[in-house]
């Protein structure tokens, strides 16, 4: 498999397109190296670009979550952009679109 993000910063936002149609045990530890490769410490806000993701288990919720704790706690925190309804329900199930910024 290649590479599961393509990632740019601009200035302190973390930019990630994730290119994997499932972010799951397959690809999550992946999706976090990457993450961590691109990440620096002048990052406050990240926008993850979720179009291409079809399928999200417990394991991509964890690293999305992950994503989020290396954030300073006065961050702008982490969106989620154009997130495909099956991906966005188990967000809004896990109550999670209380943490992350949805943007379907």
């Amino acid at each position: 498999m290649g590479k599961i993000i393509e990632a740019t910063a601009n200035k302190n936002v973390l930019g990630v397109t994730v290119a994997a149609r499932r972010l799951d045990a397959a690809s999550a530890r992946d999706f976090k190296l990457e993450c961590e490769a691109a990440w620096s410490a002048a990052i406050t806000a990240v926008e993850i670009d979720l179009s291409n993701v079809d399928f999200i288990d417990s394991s991509g919720v964890g690293a999305l979550l992950s994503i989020y704790k290396k954030l300073p706690a006065q961050s702008s925190g982490v969106k989620l952009l154009r997130t495909r309804p099956a991906v966005q329900s188990v967000i809004e199930l896990l109550r999670l679109h209380r943490i992350f910024e949805l943007h379907g």
